[in-house]
C-alpha cells in the first residue's frame, strides 16, 4: 500500500501538507509509517473499541460507554480525564506499545476506516461500538474543530471546507465510505452500530442496546438509573459547549448552511448514499 503526499488546489498547500494518502485514503500525518503495525495489533476478547469518523460525538459516546461498562457515576466521570482512560489507537501518544500493555479490559478509540483496523477485529475478536452522526451537523463541527486547532491552520471558508468534505478531501477519508463500510458490518456479532441522534431521540433504547452488547446485566430499576445517569452526562456535555453555538445539538447545520449549499449537499448525499438503506435524522 503506497503512501504519497496529497494535494488539491482548493486550499493553501500548507493545509494540504498536513495529510498523506494511504491506499487511496487521506490520513493525518501521525499515521504515517505505522499502518502495518496497526493492522497486526493484537486484540483481546475483553477489549471494547469505540470507532467513529471525527466529530461524530466521540467524547460523549466514550463517557456513556465508560458509565455503562464500568458502572461509574456521572459526577465521577466529570472529574476524570476520560481521554486518558480511552487512548486513540493511531495517535502518537500514548503509542501502540503502551496501549498493547494496558491491563484488561482495555477501552480503545479510533477514527480509522473499518478496513484499516486490526485484522483480528475483522475476524470477530473484541467488541466494537461504531457511532455515526448526520453529515450536515458533523461537517459544521469538523470545520469549527479545524479552525480552533493550531496544528491544522485551516484558514478557508466554511463553504470551501464543506466542498472538501463532499469531495472526500479531509482527514480519515470519505465520511460516506466510512459510515457505509461499518453499516455493511452492522450484523457482525462483535459490532454495534449506533447513531448519534439517538442519544437525544431515544436514549433509553440506546443504553439498553449498549448494556446488552457489553454483557451488563441489570434489572429495570438499575436500567432506569443508568439511563438517567447517561442523560446527566449529555446535559453536562451540552452545557459545557460554547454558549453561542452548542456543537452537540441536532440540527446545528441550519444555522450555517445557505439554501444553495444545502441543495448541493443534498445532491452529493443522494449520489453517494443512494444505494444504502442507512438513514439519518437531520433535525429532531
Amino acid at each position: 500500500m503506497a503512501e504519497s503526499e496529497a494535494d488539491t488546489p482548493s486550499t493553501p498547500i500548507e493545509f494540504e501538507s498536513k495529510y498523506f494518502e494511504f491506499d487511496g485514503v487521506r490520513l493525518p500525518p501521525f499515521c504515517k509509517g505505522k499502518m502495518e503495525e496497526i493492522a497486526n495489533f493484537s486484540l483481546r476478547s475483553s477489549d471494547i473499541w469505540i470507532v467513529t469518523y471525527p466529530k461524530s460525538g466521540t467524547s460523549l459516546l466514550q463517557e456513556v460507554v465508560y458509565l455503562v461498562s464500568q458502572g461509574a457515576d456521572p459526577d465521577e466521570i466529570g472529574l476524570m480525564n476520560i481521554d486518558e482512560q480511552l487512548p486513540v489507537l493511531e495517535y502518537p501518544q500514548p503509542g501502540l506499545d503502551i496501549i498493547q500493555e494496558l491491563t484488561s479490559p482495555r477501552l480503545i478509540k479510533s477514527h480509522l476506516p473499518y478496513r484499516f483496523l486490526p485484522t483480528a477485529m475483522h475476524n470477530g475478536e473484541a467488541k466494537v461500538i461504531y457511532m455515526a452522526r448526520n453529515p450536515k451537523d458533523l461537517v459544521v463541527s469538523y470545520y469549527q474543530f479545524h479552525r480552533s486547532l493550531r496544528t491544522m491552520s485551516y484558514r478557508g471558508t466554511f463553504q470551501e471546507f464543506c466542498r472538501r468534505f463532499m469531495n472526500d478531501k479531509l482527514g480519515y477519508g470519505s465520511w460516506f465510505e466510512h459510515v457505509q463500510e461499518f453499516w455493511e458490518h452492522r450484523m457482525d456479532s462483535n459490532v454495534l452500530f449506533l447513531k448519534y441522534e439517538d442519544m437525544y431521540k431515544d436514549l433509553g433504547t440506546l443504553v439498553e442496546q449498549l448494556a446488552r452488547f457489553l454483557g451488563v446485566s441489570c434489572d429495570k430499576a438499575q436500567m432506569e438509573g443508568m439511563v438517567e445517569s447517561c442523560n446527566q452526562l449529555i446535559e453536562q456535555c451540552c452545557n459545557s459547549e460554547a454558549l453561542s453555538m452548542c456543537r452537540g445539538r441536532v440540527g446545528l447545520w441550519k444555522d450555517v448552511f445557505t439554501v444553495s449549499m444545502n441543495e448541493k449537499f443534498d445532491a452529493v448525499y443522494r449520489q453517494k448514499m443512494g444505494k444504502s438503506d442507512l438513514t439519518f435524522d437531520f433535525c429532531l
